[in-house]
């Protein structure tokens, strides 16, 4: 199968560029991954997109983009890219069913996924209290007392965004100290609504109709291991993000934890012809109209580098 554009990935930032892929005339494949739609089909409501004054269902917001996206021709494919050789052009890549492809340009828009403690009730509670997102889901816990896991720069600015919405904010930190710098550190000490748990591993989670508290050891390991509950509405994972960019780690340049390096602010990558959009190049903002803006700019970008 040949293609003048192939689009790897699914979330805002892949159906973006398969609308401007599209409504340009370059006939895109889109291959949508394990998780069509992306990150936003594990959120309940989306606030914070423009266009949906009352919110809206993130799997509802996802197949509104899938459809239009379809509507301006884009071939929406289920299937994972498993294997890429960008040494030529046009690029040679594989699905898991031993598909191949020829495409001209290439946008990468696979995402990343956030880091879980491995509970089954990360997934029991899933949407019902347990997010890895204070920006997209701390609305929804204003006035309310909260948990944040880990101690790094991450987890702390979480930790103050929330302190801003909620009557209270624990933070679970393995360690003894916090590994964030400073100044977040000051910060966070500062906070009278944030109280740091320290040497505090999570074991689990309860609750009837959702989230109600967190089940914690205290020195676990050690002859003072204690066993503690605490009363929490949410729970909020802040131990990173892992971009989903291995497969394509031979060719493309990549930072310290993966995620994909771009030129001068723009969607292009060290190869000619491959563009990257979304959160598997971001690990700043990682929110869905920042995706959705940078998967515009990579089907502009591969137009533009058709046509020249």
């Amino acid at each position: 199968m040949k293609t003048k554009c192939l689009i790897i990935g699914s979330g805002p930032a892949g159906y973006t560029a398969a609308i401007y892929a599209g409504r340009a005339n370059l006939q895109p494949v889109e291959y949508c991954g394990m998780q069509m739609g992306g990150q936003l089909t594990q959120t309940t409501i989306v606030e914070n997109f423009p266009g949906y004054p009352e919110g809206v269902d993130g799997n509802q917001m996802m197949m509104d983009l899938r459809q239009q996206a379809e509507r301006f021709g884009a071939d929406l494919r289920d299937g994972v890219i498993t294997k890429v050789d960008f040494s030529s052009r046009p690029f040679h890549l594989w699905t898991d069913r031993d598909e191949e492809i020829e495409a001209d340009t290439v946008i990468i828009a696979t995402g990343a996924s956030a880091k879980y403690l491995g509970l089954d009730d990360e997934k029991k509670y899933n949407g019902q209290g347990v997010s890895a997102c204070a920006t997209c889901d701390g609305f929804f816990y204003r006035k309310k007392t909260v948990a944040v896991v880990g101690g790094g720069d991450t987890a702390c600015e979480e930790a103050l965004y929330l302190s801003q919405l909620c009557k209270k904010v624990y933070m679970i930190v393995r360690k003894d100290y916090l590994r964030a710098s400073d100044v977040m550190c000051k910060r966070v000490e500062e906070n009278e609504k944030i109280e740091v748990l320290f040497e505090h591993n999570t074991l689990g989670l309860f609750g009837e109709n959702g989230v109600e508290g967190a089940h914690l050891v205290k020195r676990k390991g050690q002859p003072d291991e204690e066993l503690v509950d605490i009363a929490i509405d949410g729970f909020f994972l802040a131990i990173g993000h892992k971009p989903n960019t291995d497969v394509f780690a031979e060719y493309i340049e990549r930072d310290e934890t993966g995620y994909i390096k771009t030129i001068d602010g723009s969607p292009r990558t060290n190869v000619e012809g491959v563009f990257a959009a979304g959160d598997c190049a971001d690990p700043h903002y990682r929110q869905a109209i920042v995706a959705a803006g940078s998967g515009c700019k990579a089907a502009l970008e591969a137009e533009r580098f058709l046509n020249k």
